[in-house]
């Protein structure tokens, strides 16, 4: 009999893997680092060491590991048309929204207070609130102070691409291995409608003109970035009407110049943020239409589905933000890095991924015997860990997974508004999990109450707790081989 897994509830503060041993069980793989050497067959040692507790650049690795972003970088050299930066919002969560900036020496406090209590931390990021290659002195200063503190974390930076060329030196030197830069367009004509302004040496451009600048100095920097060896995924954001097929182009032109990943986002266009595009009424994708394109993409640059459009101080696993525990008036004057929690959290995971992995190859050989040339859409709620660990009426998200004959992959998440809070239920937040859950063909769920799972068959969507923390593809196979005629996995990995 395999030992039961190792629960983190008492490291972590928030449950990643669940206790129960009648549900959650070991595959039986005893060493301590075979998830940590269990790399995709196709992928470079190198590279792997690189991504594998990196959760942006790793899908695998975003049910492990968590990220947290400093806001040091106020500073912007260019408008984007869907960007309006707020200091003082706690409940956006989006790109740009901060509730505290911070000064170096603050930021390398709040570094070490996380990693103290968040053991899931390996990667300290700077994504502004403005621009982490135009304020450089600041970022260079954080990033200095805390890897001198904390030697094992990865840094990353997010730019809008105009001042990085100036900047790939500096980064190479502090051993920056991933840059994830947003590439909107190749077309400085399309660029045109997205960027009002840009900054740049010493003098404001604007229309065509600036678009075609940062598009020179995006390449630039991608290709400076690729000839070093760092790692770099390029953001899009997807505007219906102005860059939709365009981005199609843009995948191209980044998989040329090396680029590692490809994450094509939805525009943020609600008008209560205030951005140009927001009070213009220009709309946002719907999930489908992003899935479509994602679809689209596929065989160009390799795509990242799994981004959640981070906050530029957001704390904690991707999809979750535990920013607002870690504000400068909750931590002690003065902190001490303390290793030990995130050791033994590495310890532990490194055996969970290897479990993982086995039942995911077995899970993959059944939906790939099964026979059926047709696909199935499965949305999951999992507080992390790859297993099926969240109550239907308590997800704020649902993990979409497609399953076809070429195999189970991940292909984005659906935010939703909370349905059950204080054990109270709203009717009108279950009718926008509906709407949210369009094209799913099933839920799996931890559990979930007779009233909702009869509301969504009503919406033509099953729903089951059959699998109640099960390893996600483990799930996913046996309801594809039982959909389809085979023989289905036993319930349980």
């Amino acid at each position: 009999m395999s030992a039961p897994m190792i629960s983190l509830q008492g490291l972590s503060g928030t449950t990643v893997f669940d206790q129960s041993p009648a549900r959650a069980k070991s595959g039986g793989c005893a060493s301590s680092s075979c998830g940590s050497s269990a790399k995709p067959h196709e992928m470079d040692s190198a590279v792997w060491e690189k991504i594998k507790d990196h959760p942006c650049f790793s899908e695998e690795a975003h049910h492990y590991f968590a990220r947290m972003h400093v806001a040091v970088a106020p500073a912007c050299n260019i408008q984007c048309n869907y960007c309006n930066r707020k200091y003082d919002c706690a409940n956006e969560s989006r790109p740009g929204v901060v509730s505290e900036r911070l000064t170096p020496d603050q930021a390398l406090r709040k570094v070490i207070g996380v990693a103290n209590e968040v053991p899931q931390l390996s990667v300290l990021g700077i994504a502004g609130p403005g621009d982490a290659c135009y304020d450089w002195k600041n970022t260079k200063a954080t990033f200095q102070r805390v890897a001198k503190e904390i030697a094992d974390i990865k840094l990353c930076i997010s730019t809008n691409g105009l001042a990085l060329p100036d900047r790939v030196a500096e980064l190479a030197e502090m051993n920056v291995d991933h840059v994830t830069i947003t590439i909107n367009m190749v077309d400085p004509r399309i660029g045109a409608k997205i960027y009002p302004w840009i900054f740049y040496d010493n003098r404001r451009y604007t229309g065509v003109e600036a678009a075609t600048i940062l598009h020179e100095r995006q390449m630039s920097g991608l290709e400076m970035l690729t000839a070093r060896g760092i790692l770099t995924k390029i953001n899009s954001v997807m505007i219906p009407g102005v860059n939709d097929e365009h981005l199609i182009e843009v995948n191209k032109w980044v998989k040329e110049r090396g680029a590692f990943l490809h994450n094509v986002m939805p525009l943020i266009s609600d008008p209560a943020h205030g951005t140009h595009y927001g009070l213009s009424g220009q709309r946002g994708p719907k999930a489908m239409e992003l899935k479509a394109l994602q679809d689209r993409l596929e065989g160009g640059a390799k795509l990242m589905r799994h981004c959640r459009q981070c906050r530029a101080d957001a704390v904690g696993l991707l999809g979750e933000d535990r920013g607002q525990e870690f504000t400068l008036d909750r931590l002690p004057d003065k902190v001490t890095y303390d290793a030990s929690k995130r050791e033994t959290y590495r310890a532990v995971v490194a055996r969970e991924r290897g479990d993982r992995l086995a039942a995911k190859s077995a899970a993959l050989g059944m939906v790939k015997t099964a026979g059926s040339g047709k696909s199935l859409l499965v949305a999951v709620a999992t507080k992390g860990g790859g297993r099926i660990n969240e109550h239907f009426g308590h997800a704020k998200e649902f993990q979409v997974y497609e399953a076809s004959p070429k195999g189970i992959s991940f292909v984005g998440h659906r935010k939703v508004e909370q349905y059950c809070l204080g054990g109270r239920a709203e009717d009108k937040s279950l009718d926008g999990v509906i709407s949210t859950l369009e094209g799913v063909d099933i839920v799996l769920c931890a559990r979930i109450g007779n009233c909702p799972e009869d509301r969504l068959k009503e919406g033509g969507i099953r729903a089951t707790e059959a699998y109640g923390y099960d390893y996600i593809e483990t799930a996913i196979g046996a309801l594809y081989a039982a959909e389809f005629g085979s023989e289905p996995l036993a319930a349980t990995a």
